[in-house]
């Protein structure tokens, strides 16, 4: 296992009625900016109960963030928070929503274009305002880590970015809050958590036991939970265990000490800046093909989570492999996430379009070996039409 720092600042509130502790955990003589996406908060109370928990603060509001924040709507929150000057910013929404926040508290205090943090990837961030979270979507992890992902729709480029500075202080986790996602977001939020346990288990042997077995747990929690939550949509406890894998699937536990890959993630974020697919939707096109066609660097570990995670034992090591990326495929699809280019009417030209943002944006090294060429990306997307 390799020498790593694991820092995590950000403290969860999580349960039933957690959002009236706003007032507990905002700063008393704030000046707030709340930032969330579109009506839903509106239609399902919570923007009602984040209102009544900051009755006698000052705040102000922001909405539209996109499912995927684009860098130029995101600028105009802060415009908005430079002109109010706003002291600290409150994300109500998913994944999309903090990640904006993110972006948007590293932005006001940036030196320059902002668009800079993107192109360095937040190496050149010195300090951010201070922001908190309330988490209606439980999907990417976002609400507890220090990462975050903006598109910039002028040239289609899906960026992220990573600050010590861009923790969450604090995010309030209420399983109940989830109750009336639509189906396709409950689908997209456990393909989404099982991909970030992937990128950072389905590597290579590293002498990790401890972090193999929480990722495993990770992995068989959500295969058991995921259908639960589509056949029967309001039962907390289902909602509250898959709410907590998606925390624990990216808040840098798992991943502490061990390689880690993202190759799935780096040619899923081209198609949606392409074409504009659900990052979940990108992740279940791309991340069997990358298994199947990196086989061979993967063949230890494949094998470990073909037994320990899908009880796979019998039969030769390659039909045991290809029957754990089967089910993984398959799995993905049970949660209503389709795994092929055509099941999203793209062909052929999606191929060279996806590879040609990959040279550009100089994604010609990827994984866990830096092995991942662009004719092995190619490979992947063939293979995935």
């Amino acid at each position: 296992m390799n020498n790593f720092d694991y820092a995590n600042p950000t403290r969860i509130l999580f349960g039933k009625g957690r959002i009236a502790d706003l007032a507990k955990v905002v700063p008393a003589d704030a000046r707030v900016l709340l930032l969330f996406g579109g009506g839903s908060i509106r239609n399902n109370g919570v923007l009602d109960e984040v209102h009544a928990a900051l009755a006698g603060f000052t705040f102000h509001e922001f909405s539209g963030i996109e499912p995927n924040p684009s860098y130029e709507n995101l600028m105009q929150a802060v415009e908005l928070v430079r002109k109010e000057k706003i002291d600290f910013l409150l994300a109500v929404g998913g994944g999309s929503v903090i990640d904006g926040t993110k972006f948007i508290a590293a932005a006001a205090n940036f030196d320059g274009e902002p668009w800079a943090i993107l192109e360095k990837g937040g190496r050149n961030v010195t300090s951010a305002l201070p922001f908190g979270a309330v988490l209606t979507l439980p999907a990417t992890g976002s609400e507890m880590n220090n990462g975050g992902v903006v598109t910039r729709k002028s040239i289609k480029a899906k960026m992220s970015f990573m600050s010590k500075h861009c923790f969450p202080l604090f995010s309030i986790l209420d399983p109940a809050k989830t109750f009336t996602l639509p189906t396709r977001q409950i689908g997209n939020g456990v393909v989404d958590a099982f991909a970030h346990v992937m990128e950072q288990y389905m590597t290579y042997p590293a002498n990790a036991p401890v972090q193999d077995r929480f990722a495993e747990g990770i992995l068989q929690t959500l295969i058991e939970e995921g259908p639960k939550a589509l056949a029967n949509p309001d039962d907390y406890d289902v909602r509250a265990n898959i709410m907590w894998c998606a925390t624990l699937a990216l808040n840098g536990l798992i991943g502490a000490g061990v390689p880690q890959d993202w190759a799935t993630h780096m040619v899923g974020h081209e198609l949606t800046a392409l074409y504009d697919l659900d990052h979940a939707q990108t992740l279940a096109i791309v991340m069997p093909s990358m298994l199947r066609v990196r086989k061979e660097g993967k063949r230890a570990k494949l094998l470990q989570y073909a037994a320990r995670v899908w009880h796979l034992t019998d039969g030769d090591e390659d039909t045991r492999i290809e029957a754990a990326i089967a089910k993984t495929q398959e799995f993905f699809e049970q949660m209503g996430v389709k795994t092929r280019l055509s099941d999203y009417e793209l062909n052929a030209d999606a191929v060279e379009a996806v590879l040609a943002q990959l040279s550009a944006h100089k994604m010609t090294t990827l994984g866990e070996r830096r092995d991942v060429t662009l004719e092995m990306s190619r490979q992947v997307l063939e293979l995935s039409l």
